[in-house]
């Protein structure tokens, strides 16, 4: 009855919105805050093969909300800015500076565009030169940079396509690239707003099952299709550097394309009708087609159809061909995966995948390379008799890596690491690479020896690893690892394997991470190549620690834990604190307690970061661990309420034993599901003083057919749905708690109505809670003016609920 009670309230207050609202322009933090948000933002670095040229792409911390309102479709899972035909969230860089291995000082690029919005940047392959897009208001246009000059130049006008991504690629000669151009029959776009429908929307089953995660963004009428049709449709032509433009195939949906190794046949993949309102893109009808650089079509090698019926649960793939790509250590041989269970992980088989290759002139029958007892998950090719495949398994959190032969099939493949993928103290790390002479990254072979590099997780701290696997006796020997004492250091590139040369970064709480070259055979320091200043000098002296302490079932846990500028040790005044968290499933409660965070870690406070607090008298812990741990036969989210309280008070006690705080004002909050860890923890414990939660979903049976890790549908767990829902005990949260949520959010599950509907739940039930709606935000948020605003809003909840608790 309490259940049909509840029910009843929420459909009562879908009909009847309780008006609270509250009109109010952007907003900015305190001094503090803003001074931190608005610190310049450090150049990204590109670092080309031959470590001779280091390029600098500069860029302003966010967008502006004048940038957000532009014209934005969003059509099967795109969002595309119809008039300059470019993905409409694209992140744009507005300078270029190069530097030389070595040196400090920069030179500026010359001949950039006035109002520079750069995007799409890549090398040519003798990394020469790197191309880039540069958007206008009308369009989008192709530059090219001379890395000997220092200068660029532009090689067509503005009307690439860059709907579907890169709208380029690079010839193997370097002196030409393939580029997606706007057809000159493209048709206007239909106006929705204004157009005269002339019948429903109608949608329908078959009887198939069609068991689908809730895509936002998705086609709806006819008037998509045909907009979506539009905006990807392309022509392909080859431009030279001197701007030569001629046409390479004619006009249709391409989705990409992609040069052998040898740069003479280019796989392109193009989009088919018909489209589907339930999927995006991806599962559209598509062919993968290889041509030769000419243009001229020598083999389709993929033609999927339409796929909007799949097998149920996170293992469940295509039944069709899937993972189409070129083996990096050929010239001109493509490979790709099969599902050998239909897709289905319900059927018991005893491989799950193979992999199939099929070399140039692509006229033969493809050859099986290896059958894999899980779901493929990628190769690193080696040469003719090494490779090394990965294989994996979701509901066992399980992954293998073989050791196989590509040339003799007749051996059995050599499993050398049988992992709980989640355990990171196990990691092995990742079998390193280098680009061989066809210009592709293959594994680094030196006589019998491969190389591993990790990231060195271990119950005293994370130090990163490089060791030498020995092919014949499958035994690695460490051969540098990481101090960890003061710095963290880690392995960018592997630069020499023999000679025992390396690229990392280093970094610590203080001082901003830069690349170093280190030869780990010779005493000698490390070359700093980088020269990035710490831009937070208001924070830099904070005390930062990693604290461990113990759930009440004995379960580790651990976090980042921040103390207020100017705080006293000694004296130990009692401040307020903030708990920022994200819960994690495990399978095993081994793995869920390992620590995985380093004090060393640079302290940087991104814009959705709680570290700002730590100029406000709050002390922060940052991080906490939240594992939802099911063993055996049970699921995470069997238990998920009773591990959430547990996880919470188990992180308040361990600071206040510590003597900082005073746990009558802490603070709790989070991002996504983050955010409905928030909102769980406010309505079943009386732990925090207030909450915080940010583009959350809080009523599961919105999402009906699995959520996050939960795999079961609400029919097949009722119970766990309800359960974990705090719209459904909306009547139980009576803690202060700040709701913002961006209008246009497009991640799968936390639609902008989740909030909407869970804070008409708390105000009619006399909650306090306030909601602010971001406009033109996405799930992540990038508007300076939203960002700055969002950091108010969080201070103001903070300094009356919290820091000024009554």
């Amino acid at each position: 009855m309490k259940k049909l009670a509840v029910l009843t309230l929420i459909l009562t207050m879908t009909l009847g919105v309780v008006k609270a609202q509250v009109d109010i322009n952007y907003q900015k933090p305190p001094k503090e805050i803003l001074e931190l948000a608005d610190a310049p933002r450090t150049p990204s670095s590109m670092l080309d093969d031959k470590n001779e040229n280091i390029v600098l792409r500069h860029r302003s911390n966010y967008k502006s909300i004048v940038e957000l309102s532009e014209t934005e479709l969003r059509l099967a899972g795109l969002r595309i800015n119809p008039i300059t035909n470019i993905g409409s969230r694209t992140s744009y860089y507005n300078n270029v500076t190069l530097m030389k291995v070595g040196e400090t000082k920069e030179r500026q690029v010359t001949g950039l565009p006035d109002n520079p919005r750069l995007a799409n940047f890549s090398w040519s392959p003798d990394d020469s030169k790197l191309a880039f897009t540069q958007t206008v208001p009308t369009g989008v246009e192709l530059w090219v940079l001379d890395i000997e000059s220092a200068s660029c130049k532009k090689l067509s006008d503005a009307t690439l396509n860059a709907n579907l991504g890169r709208p380029f690629s690079w010839f193997k000669n370097g002196q030409q690239l393939l580029v997606k151009f706007l057809p000159e029959d493209k048709k206007p776009l239909i106006d929705k707003s204004t157009s005269v429908p002339t019948g429903p929307k109608i949608s329908v089953s078959d009887g198939k099952k069609a068991q689908n995660r809730t895509y936002q963004d998705l086609l709806q009428d006819k008037a998509d299709e045909f907009n979506f049709e539009q905006l990807v449709r392309s022509t392909l032509f080859t431009v030279d550097l001197n701007s030569n433009k001629r046409l390479w195939k004619e006009t249709a949906m391409y989705a990409g394309a992609s040069f052998s190794p040898d740069g003479e046949y280019v796989m392109v993949s193009t989009l088919h009708t018909p489209f589907s309102y339930i999927v995006t893109l991806g599962r559209f009808p598509q062919k993968s087609i290889i041509y030769d650089k000419a243009g001229k079509e020598i083999k389709v090698i993929r033609d999927v159809p339409l796929e909007e019926v799949r097998p149920k649960g996170f293992m469940s793939t295509t039944k069709e061909i899937r993972s189409v790509s070129w083996r990096a250590d050929k010239p001109a041989t493509a490979y790709y995966a099969l599902a050998l269970d239909g897709g289905d992980p319900e059927k018991e088989v005893d491989f799950r995948d193979e992999v199939f290759t099929l070399e140039a002139p692509f006229n033969g029958q493809p050859k099986s390379l290896i059958k894999l007892k899980q779901r493929y998950s990628g190769i690193v090719w080696g040469n003719d008799e090494i490779a090394i495949a990965y294989d994996m398994w979701w509901n066992t959190r399980n992954r293998k890596i073989y050791l196989f032969s590509p040339t003799d099939v007749s051996q059995t493949p050599d499993v050398l690491y049988d992992l709980n993928y989640q355990d990171n103290y196990a990691n092995p790390g990742s079998f390193q690479t280098k680009k061989n002479e066809l210009g592709r990254s293959t594994l680094i072979i030196n006589k019998n020896n491969l190389y591993l590099s990790g990231a060195g997780y271990s119950p005293e701290g994370r130090r990163p690893f490089f060791d030498e696997f020995n092919l014949k006796t499958k035994e690695t020997t460490r051969l540098w690892q990481a101090d960890g004492k003061e710095t963290l250091e880690s392995i960018v590139e592997i630069m020499d394997a023999k000679q025992g040369v390396l690229l990392t970064s280093v970094q610590s709480s203080t001082k901003f991470p830069n690349l170093f070259i280190r030869n780990i055979k010779k005493r000698i320091a490390p070359q700093q190549i980088t020269f990035f200043e710490n831009p937070f000098k208001s924070i830099e002296g904070i005390h930062k620690e990693v604290i461990k302490y113990k759930r009440d079932d004995g379960l580790e846990l651990s976090g980042t834990l921040y103390l207020p500028v100017g705080y006293d040790k000694e004296k130990k005044e009692k401040m307020p604190m903030i708990l920022w968290a994200y819960p994690r499933e495990f399978k095993d409660k081994a793995s869920a307690g390992q620590v995985t965070s380093s004090p060393h870690t640079f302290t940087y406070p991104y814009y959705g970061s709680m570290i700002y607090w730590v100029t406000r008298g709050y002390v922060v812990l940052d991080g906490a661990a939240f594992p939802i741990v099911g063993e055996g036969d049970e699921e995470p989210n069997d238990t998920f309420r009773k591990q959430l309280v547990a996880n919470g008070k188990a992180a308040i006690d361990a600071v206040d034993k510590l003597g900082y705080i005073d746990r009558n004002k802490v603070a709790v909050g989070g991002h996504s599901y983050g955010a409905f860890m928030t909102a769980n923890l406010l309505s079943h414990c009386d732990h925090f003083a207030a909450g915080i939660a940010r583009s959350g979903a809080y009523n599961r049976t919105l999402t009906p057919f699995g959520f996050q890790s939960e795999e079961r549908s609400y029919w097949e767990a009722p119970e766990v749905y309800y359960t974990m829902s705090p719209f459904m005990h909306a009547d139980k949260m009576k803690t202060p708690l700040l709701l913002i949520h961006g209008v246009a959010d497009n991640n799968s599950g936390t639609y902008p109505l989740q909030s909407e509907r869970y804070f008409n739940a708390l105000k009619g039930l006399g909650a306090p809670v306030r909601l602010v709606m971001l406009p033109k935000e996405s799930h992540g948020y990038s508007a300076r003016e939203s960002i700055l605003h969002m950091l108010w809003e969080q201070d103001q909840w903070l300094e009356k609920y919290v820091k000024n608790k009554k």
